[in-house]
């Protein structure tokens, strides 16, 4: 995202705004865009704001006023799906989100659901490399051999 211009520029073109010059005029002159200077001159005469205004989203999630109840549906039932802590926030109280949004309020507080899948593996332990390993490694050295890696 740009930067907001100057607070000297918007000076300048609303200066010339005022002294009875065309909004285009000033805007050419002082090279700014015409419906950047446009909207200047319409929120200066409105509301006497001169100033930029704060660029950007504003910081936040729409479910940070939900947090305590979204906590407490999981440390009640660990394994709850995103869908039903959907449901569970439109019966409750009556406010629709997105699985993408309750998703990103718990990546950001890093909260994760995610099974360690090498936990759950079966096989022999305390030995060498596995034999899926062991065939990879030699499906590489005979790309080696033919050229493919370099």
């Amino acid at each position: 995202m740009a930067r907001a211009y100057g607070v000297d520029l918007r000076e300048r073109v609303l200066g010339l705004a005022e002294e009875g010059v065309s909004v285009r005029q000033a805007a050419g002159h002082f090279e700014v865009g015409i419906s950047t200077a446009i909207v200047w001159v319409r929120r200066f005469r409105e509301s006497g704001e001169r100033k930029a205004r704060k660029q950007g989203k504003p910081r936040g999630s729409k479910l940070d006023r939900h947090e305590a109840f979204l906590l407490e549906l999981v440390k009640a039932e660990p394994d709850i799906t995103l869908e039903e802590m959907q449901e569970a926030l439109l019966r409750e109280h009556g406010f629709k989100a997105s699985i993408a949004t309750i998703w990103r309020f718990f990546d950001s507080r890093k909260i994760t659901f995610k099974k360690n899948r090498p936990r759950f593996r079966t096989g022999a332990r305390r030995r060498g490399a596995g034999a899926r390993e062991m065939a990879g490694d030699a499906a590489r050295a005979r790309s080696e051999a033919l050229g493919f890696y370099r």
